[in-house]
């Protein structure tokens, strides 16, 4: 094959890379996660000393996540909205990432509190009712098959009682084990006898269960993790300490 030859098949295959739009570099890959955040309003959370710390987490987290700092992944949507109501079933606005778009930590929290005022609590902690509406949005958005992470802050204690007891069995998930194969709920805020409820009473099939309690949650503030003064941008510490106490890849486990 002559010297010529070579380089009219290198010039034909540029072309025809140029004209297929192909990125080698990598960068155009678009991001597929579908986050949700649920911030408990019951009056149990709302009047803990957690709801507070909580807003702020919440703040640095979606900014975090937004601009990708830390190697954290972009969500290609995001909606925040309110667990609970005054009524069960009730449905909820969900706020979507323009909300939280283009502002900084600080406004990102003063927003929340807007939104989820303090003063304001419901009777009923529904999370079934939040999780299905988060299947109606994704499925009306077309996310199915995309991976989902559902972030909720909340003491993680449901309201429907049997027996005397606390009934986590009647938590369904059922709306949502048909959206994708890879979807993770997080419960943070919560404590570890109602974290390791969720995670073994809880029935389930492909969704996954992380809970963070609250003792552990409230030291992402701490000057070792969080550096006063120092732009998020440059948090390694704290980036790092959302990927392994927030993040976590949790596996799957099915419960019955």
């Amino acid at each position: 094959m002559t010297t010529t030859t070579n380089r009219r098949i290198a010039t034909y295959f540029l072309a025809a890379v140029l004209l297929s739009g192909c990125d080698f570099s990598g960068d155009s890959e678009k991001p597929r996660l579908s986050m949700f955040v649920g911030v408990d309003i019951s009056g149990s959370f709302m009047q803990s000393d957690h709801y507070d710390d909580a807003i702020d987490f919440l703040a640095h987290y979606l900014y975090a996540h937004l601009h990708g700092l830390g190697g954290l992944e972009v969500p290609s949507v995001l909606f925040v909205s309110s667990i609970g109501g005054a009524t069960a079933d009730q449905p909820k606005t969900f706020y979507p990432r323009q909300t939280f778009e283009n502002q900084s930590v600080e406004e990102i929290a003063q927003k929340l509190r807007s939104i989820f005022p303090r003063g304001i609590e419901n009777p009923f902690t529904d999370y079934n009712a939040f999780f299905d509406q988060i299947a109606l949005t994704v499925r009306n958005k077309k996310l199915v098959l995309r991976p989902i992470s559902i972030v909720m802050v909340s003491d993680g204690i449901p309201d429907i009682r049997r027996e005397g007891k606390t009934d986590y069995r009647s938590i369904s998930l059922k709306s949502l084990e048909s959206l994708s194969r890879n979807i993770t709920l997080r419960l943070l805020y919560t404590d570890a006898e109602v974290g390791r409820y969720w995670q073994t009473k809880v029935p389930r099939r492909r969704v996954k269960i992380w809970t963070a309690d609250a003792p552990v949650m409230v030291s992402w503030k701490d000057p070792k993790i969080l550096a006063q003064g120092t732009p998020l941008e440059e948090q390694e510490r704290f980036l790092s300490w959302i990927a392994d106490i927030v993040d976590y890849g949790v596996s799957a486990r099915r419960v019955d």
